[in-house]
């Protein structure tokens, strides 16, 4: 049984990555890098311990142990997914700036043009494991042409086509009842940036609204667009056992 000291202890980067900067991976790059200080002296050993009693800084700024939280937004269009923007348009954080005191970050992106489901959280790890390609995380997305696919093309589609670059599998893809084929839903894990839009364009359609309804297996039900939750618990034990 550990002691309440030793309840206190951490390993730097298992520190670091619950201050919610990066993940733990990522954090021994910032270790070995030199931009770690522990009580004003650089520290570049992997594997250091430390406790809460300690004085972490990261680029010169003392960082701490935080909560863990997770929330789910309904992103409307022409928000960007970053944390701040050089050209002042609007992103998503302006949108859940007000949900905690906690420094949240987007899971992720989704490009200015795409609306639906983005996570946010504080978890370094958890938000490095979704984002991996290795644990090919699924994603489900309501797609809006500007004509009818073709049956040719949607067939393609299921079966599997090589893009520019490289193969394309989907999981899923199926036709939307009474959208006189203009709307699919298509399910993959790819996680290519624009993958989507790129799948239609190389057919030679024009993508009118992309609409990601699910992704990791966090919907955006009952969520207006623009408005956000908290993950429950349950939520959190499923994307942590993915």
């Amino acid at each position: 049984m550990l002691n309440k000291m030793e309840k206190n202890i951490y390993r730097l980067n298992q520190y670091i990555a619950k201050s919610g900067i990066t993940s733990r991976r990522k954090a021994d790059l910032l270790i070995v890098s030199g931009k770690i200080k522990i009580n004003g002296v650089v520290i570049k050993e992997l594997g250091t311990k430390v406790s809460l009693n300690d004085n972490i800084e990261y680029d010169g700024k003392k960082i701490k142990i935080e909560d863990f939280k997770y929330l789910v937004l309904n992103k409307p269009k022409d928000y960007i997914t970053t944390l701040k923007d050089e050209k002042n348009r609007r992103t998503v954080m302006d949108l859940v700036i007000q949900s905690c005191n906690e420094r949240l970050f987007p899971v992720g992106r989704l490009d200015k043009d795409t609306t639906g489901v983005l996570l946010f959280t504080n978890d370094g790890d958890l938000s490095q494991k979704l984002i991996h390609p290795k644990h090919k995380i699924e994603k489900v997305y309501h797609v809006f042409l500007h004509k009818k696919i073709k049956d040719t093309d949607y067939r393609t589609i299921k079966k599997g086509f090589l893009l520019e670059d490289g193969q394309i599998i989907v999981d899923d893809i199926h036709i939307v009842n009474n959208s006189q084929k203009k709307e699919l839903l298509i399910s993959l894990h790819s996680g290519r940036n624009r993958i989507v839009r790129r799948i239609f364009e190389f057919f030679g359609y024009k993508v009118l609204k992309l609409d990601r309804i699910m992704f990791a297996g966090i919907s955006k039900k009952k969520i207006s667009r623009g408005k956000w939750r908290f993950l429950t618990n349950k939520e959190i034990g499923f994307l942590k056992m993915k």
